[in-house]
């Protein structure tokens, strides 16, 4: 019964976000998938975690609809992957990445994703970044990554990251890591 209900709330939701998947061509017109992302970002509950769910279900590269996304956490790309059964806490911006399935984020992480480089013209000026093409920042399966994490490289699957942690350099699977930068350890 209770999946019956879960899954009727789950239909009820991409009905609701379906008309704003519409509007951001299911993601590829990326200035209105960030007005979307970010004002769904800002519903409360449970209720706003299901709306992000189907709005991602619908919008991103793939994402399950069995995930649970926290109040302020949105994603700034639509290329990102994410497995089933994910929880990602409150606060968390997440760009270019994939996410393993069972993987839990806590609150207030930030994950820019991909292989991006800032480039300074002859005068030193920043100008746009520059992303190399089909580059995904992994997060493997199982992994906990602890409040406050910085993720720049991909981290193998059932490691831990330590709070406050900022990952410059690839993790390796089934280690704990903690640090700036982040190192396993022994």
């Amino acid at each position: 019964m209770r999946q019956f209900v879960k899954r009727a709330v789950q239909a009820f939701f991409l009905l609701y976000t379906f008309p704003a998947a519409i509007l951001c061509g299911f993601g590829k017109l990326e200035p209105l998938f960030a007005l979307f992302a970010q004002g769904f970002a800002l519903l409360p509950g449970f209720l706003g975690s299901f709306a992000r769910a189907a709005f991602y279900r619908l919008t991103l590269e793939d994402c399950s609809i069995d995930v649970v996304i926290g109040l302020g956490s949105y994603f700034s790309r639509a290329s990102a992957i994410v497995g089933t059964h994910v929880s990602i806490g409150s606060y968390c911006i997440i760009g270019r990445a994939q996410i393993g399935a069972r993987t839990q984020i806590a609150s207030h992480v930030e994950i820019p994703g991909g292989r991006a480089q800032h480039v300074r013209d002859a005068n030193g000026r920043l100008s746009d970044t520059v992303e190399e093409s089909g580059s995904l920042l992994v997060i493997g399966e199982d992994c906990w990554i602890g409040s406050s994490v910085v993720v720049m490289a991909n981290v193998g699957s059932q490691s831990t990251i330590g709070a406050g942690s900022v990952v410059v350099r690839d993790i390796p699977a089934g280690v704990v890591a903690v640090g700036a930068p982040a190192k396993p350890l022994p």
